[in-house]
């Protein structure tokens, strides 16, 4: 796993180096993304796929979980990702084409946030 801290986020990426196809890939990080969580609960995150193209929606949800624990203590989460239809993950989690995007989410919430939204 790939972090980078910025002055938003912590941003995660998969680390593909090692592996050989998407779906280990998308395994992996979801298991070293698990075990590491505690580190993350308490900033606003971007997991960053936007190198894995084409993620299906069953990828994608496996981060579900952690939308309701980011929201609990107050802190964003966005995926990065492409491939997938926007409108079946809509009420589910915050999934956006660009790492742009994704920081713009970030600062919308946080102004919400800070505005009592």
């Amino acid at each position: 796993m790939i972090i980078e801290q910025t002055d938003c986020c912590t941003i995660l990426k998969p680390d593909g180096d090692k592996v050989v196809n998407k779906k280990e890939i998308i395994v992996n990080f979801h298991n070293d993304f698990n075990k590491n969580y505690v580190n993350f609960n308490n900033v606003n995150l971007i997991l960053d796929f936007s190198e894995n193209i084409n993620l299906e929606l069953q990828e994608i949800l496996l981060f579900s979980q952690y939308k309701e624990k980011q929201k609990k203590n107050n802190k964003s989460f966005v995926i990065v990702g492409s491939g997938i239809s926007f409108d079946e993950i809509i009420d589910k989690l915050v999934v956006v084409p660009t790492l742009t995007e994704a920081k713009d989410i970030i600062e919308l919430e946080n102004i919400e946030r800070d505005l009592g939204i």
